[in-house]
Formats: structure tokens, sequence, C-alpha cells
């Protein structure tokens, strides 16, 4: 492998993880260079947890490139990210679905535009601080599998990335620990080795995604009525934006028994709450279907399917369905299945692939 092509860009967020990402590069011998993606956030200031992409953090990346001795680059993304993802973010929940924006940045930002932007600099290979693994199977080819730390494992955001950029992405922290990470960062003497963890959207510094999107949506802040599963009213709401499904806390009821939000009407400004059962489903209907690892040798396959991030490997039967649409039947019932939200595929531990929750059945 000449040097050529041992140029690999890491996206460096300042925290400890695309930090130590870099450094082990690095030690492997790659020429290595660091990118951020700048999002024209404000600093964090008194936020509880600091921002992955916001101005400090652009600085701490700086400052672990100086202490590597490498080369950093930042690249101003702050209208892709409101174009791509903030709008997004927004229209979801005013169709009365719970968006996952870290999922759509990695699909259109990360692994497309920070991708294509660092081959045009001259890279081979995009590096970031992920915990997943790519593989070269002998009988898959490109694969990308869960990281072996499961308390950190983050395949579940990346199912949207372009199978065709496998060989040219690279997660070095995929085979380690949080805590062998920590170590490797003291051991590199960085800067952001006892940093705290990012928060997990970016975009909302302060932690308040409901004011976020009242600010942009007044509607969604309009008190309504909340109704029970026979329809009777049981209350008023303070805005769907402070619902989602699955809710039992907060809601501002007593009705002698636990119930939970299971719909949220947008159009009618209704929340509905009832009895636990009223959140089950038997499957599920989603869209926009990315296949990562490989292409299904059939219309209908057993896999194992994960319907939000802290949610274990559930047994399920999924039929490839016209135009990237997926049928997905659960071998038990599962709570919650919340549109806007992934549902995301695997075989053991290789991904699939994965696509957007449209509605529960």
């Amino acid at each position: 492998m000449g040097l050529l092509d041992k140029k690999t860009f890491v996206a460096m967020s300042g925290g400890v993880d695309s930090s130590v990402a870099a450094g082990l590069l690095l030690e492997q011998g790659y020429a290595v260079e660091g990118v951020t993606m700048c999002f024209e956030l404000p600093a964090s200031g008194g936020a509880r947890r600091p921002s992955c992409c916001g101005l400090e953090s652009i600085e701490d990346a700086r400052r672990v490139a100086k202490a590597l001795g490498i080369r950093h680059h930042v690249l101003n993304y702050g209208d892709a990210l409101f174009a791509t993802v903030i709008d997004d973010f927004v229209n979801e929940y005013l169709k009365g679905r719970t968006p996952n924006p870290c999922v759509r940045c990695n699909q259109h930002l990360k692994f497309v535009r920070l991708f294509n932007d660092s081959r045009a600099l001259g890279a081979m290979h995009l590096a970031t601080g992920h915990y997943a693994r790519i593989e070269n199977d002998p009988y898959q080819g490109w694969c990308l599998k869960k990281g072996i730390d499961e308390r950190k494992d983050q395949s579940y955001f990346l199912y949207g990335i372009p199978r065709e950029t496998l060989p040219f992405v690279m997660f070095p922290l995929g085979g380690l620990t949080k805590d062998e990470v920590r170590i490797a960062a003291r051991r590199m003497g960085l800067p952001t080795a006892e940093k705290k963890e990012s928060q997990d959207i970016c975009f909302i510094t302060d932690g308040d995604y409901r004011s976020f999107l009242e600010a942009r949506a007044p509607s969604l802040s309009i008190p309504g009525d909340m109704l029970d599963h026979t329809g009777k009213k049981v209350g008023v709401h303070k805005g769907v934006s402070h619902y989602t499904v699955g809710q039992r806390e907060g809601l501002g009821i007593a009705l002698g028994v636990p119930v939970y939000v299971y719909r949220i009407d947008v159009a009618k400004n209704l929340v509905y709450v009832g009895p636990k059962e009223k959140l089950l489903s038997s499957g599920l209907v989603a869209s926009g279907l990315n296949l990562v690892s490989m292409n299904f040798s059939k219309e209908t396959i057993e896999a194992g399917v994960k319907i939000r991030y802290n949610h274990f490997d559930i047994e399920a039967r999924v039929d490839v369905l016209d135009q990237g649409c997926v049928s997905v039947r659960f071998k038990e019932p599962q709570a919650s299945v919340t549109p806007g939200q992934s549902v995301v595929f695997y075989k053991e531990d290789m991904l699939l692939g994965g696509a957007l929750i449209d509605a529960g059945f």
C-alpha cells in the first residue's frame, strides 16, 4: 500500500472517541489528517452536556490535531445541516413522527457529503470514532458489523451508509471498549482524554428540544384534548411536542390506573392515552430501505431487528415490498413502535440494512 493509498481523513468532533481514532490510525502508519464539520452552532455555554459539533468542540479537535502533529481541516456545513437535518427534524414532528437526527446526519452529511469532500481533497479513506466494524467477508463481501462493546455499539445509527463506500470507510474503535478508548487517550496524552460524552442532538445545545421545536413550529405548543382509548376526554395536553409514544410520566392526569401515550394526532392536535396493551404491535411497515452489507437473496428473510437504539434484537420476519418498503412481523408483540424511528435488521452481528418506521400494526 503506497502513501497515497494510506491518506486518511478522520472526522474529528472534538470528543475522545474521534481523537483516539485519529491517534490509533497514526500509530498504524496511516497518513492522517483531521477534518471537522462546522455547523455554525453557538458555544454550549451552560448546557448540561457539550455539543459534539459546536465552536468549542471545533477548538478541541484543533488541539488534538496539534497534539498528534497532523493537519486539521474545518469544512462549513451550516447550510447543509439546516436543509438536510434540522428542517427534516421539525417537519417530522409536524407529521406526528419522532425522528432520529443522528441517523439522518450520518446518512446524508457524514458518509455522503463529508466522504465525497474528503475524497476530493485527496483522501483514500474516511474514518470516524463510531463503535462499529467494517469487514471484508469472504462470502458476503464488504459488510458492516456491530462493535464488540455491546454498551456502546452504534451500528444502529449507521444503516444508511451507502454500501459502495464501505471499502473506503474505517471505524478504528470497533474492536475496543469505551474503557480501552479512555486508556488509549491517556496513553497518547490527548487533551480530550477526560472529556464527557457529547449530547445526542448536537444542534440543541441546551438539551431542550421542545423549546427548539416550538420556536420553529409554534403549532406544536398549542394545548389540546387528551383522549383515552374509548375517545373520552381525560385531560388537556401542553402541546404535542411534549409527548412521545410510550410515555407514561408527565401526563398530568390521574385515572387510577397506569396509562401511556399510544397515538399522537398532530392534524387534530390530540394525544391518545390508554393501557399498556394499546402500545403493543405485532409488526410494522417501513420505507426508505437501505441495504448495507448484503442484498436480500429472497423477498422474505428471518432476521433480528431493533426498533430503537436502546433495544435488544428481536426475532422477526422481514418481507421486502415494492419501492424500498418493508413489512416486519415480530415473533412476539412489541411495545412502542414509533413512526419516524428506524428499524434495523441484523444477521447475528452483521447489519443487513434498515428503514424508517411508518406505522405499527
